[in-house]
């Protein structure tokens, strides 16, 4: 398809159709397995049949399917599936601003923040939303709140990340733990070289990530609509279609 590209493994439609399992689900999923037909062995079927409903739930939310990325150097694409829950206009977090002694991060004014919510049903694997250079991340512990609550993005155990495209423009993104999710794991490392599109972490069962867009840059998403990571566009660098709210 022009002008898009399979992401960095480069597997073909079949592989789309049937997802990759993430190891962290290979490995509980196939620990609920295992007691599954343990408990069939003993003919235990009151045991034996929830916990292969269980495994069958895990290896489904620890689903990794590969994504088409747009090759416009100019979009930033969404770093998770999930539904768009507020657009406004924030200063983004003290952690992605300013000098940390190892570079400059974003401007200290405010920008466009995109918010996407999590459900237990969509891809929990989170994606860069830009393609750059890992200049920061910086992992905060915190609360376990409602991740679709606005207040989550300070409240809550969360993660930031910052990349630097190779014209220096800089796109932030959090990752925020919600009410089930009690951990954030990390792909990605500062002074790593990252492609559009290309797996950054997961945050485990229900969660929420907010993006904070370039100056002068607005959103192209709309409350309420439907993100693919790595594929969906959220935003063209320099261009400004904000919408604002909160989605009820």
């Amino acid at each position: 398809m022009a002008g898009e590209l399979q992401d960095s493994h480069g597997r073909g439609d079949a592989e789309r159709n049937l997802p990759r399992i993430h190891p962290d689900g290979r490995k509980f999923g196939l620990a609920a397995l295992g007691l599954s037909l343990l408990f069939a062995l003993f003919a235990w079927e009151t045991l034996a049949w929830p916990t292969a409903f269980l495994a069958i739930a895990i290896f489904a939310f620890f689903r990794d399917p590969e994504r088409v990325v747009p090759q416009d150097d100019r979009v930033i694409v969404s770093p998770a599936d999930g539904k768009v829950v507020a657009i406004a206009e924030m200063v983004p977090p003290a952690e992605l601003v300013g000098d940390d002694g190892h570079g400059m991060g974003m401007a200290d004014i405010p920008v466009t923040r995109v918010s996407i919510f999590l459900s237990l049903l969509d891809v929990h694997v989170n994606r860069t939303p830009v393609g750059g250079t890992v200049q920061r991340v910086v992992y905060i512990p915190g609360q376990f709140t409602n991740a679709e609550l606005d207040k989550a993005s300070e409240d809550n155990e969360r993660q930031h990340i910052l990349v630097e495209r190779t014209d220096g423009i800089k796109v932030g993104f959090t990752q925020i733990a919600g009410l089930v999710a009690r951990r954030i794991v990390s792909f990605v490392k500062p002074g790593d070289a990252l492609g559009i599109g290309q797996r950054v972490g997961l945050i485990r069962f229900g969660s929420r990530v907010d993006v904070y867009l370039p100056a002068g840059t607005g959103s192209r998403v709309m409350l309420g609509q439907t993100v693919i990571a790595g594929e969906t566009v959220i935003a063209e660098i320099g261009k400004q279609p904000l919408r604002e709210g909160v989605s009820q």
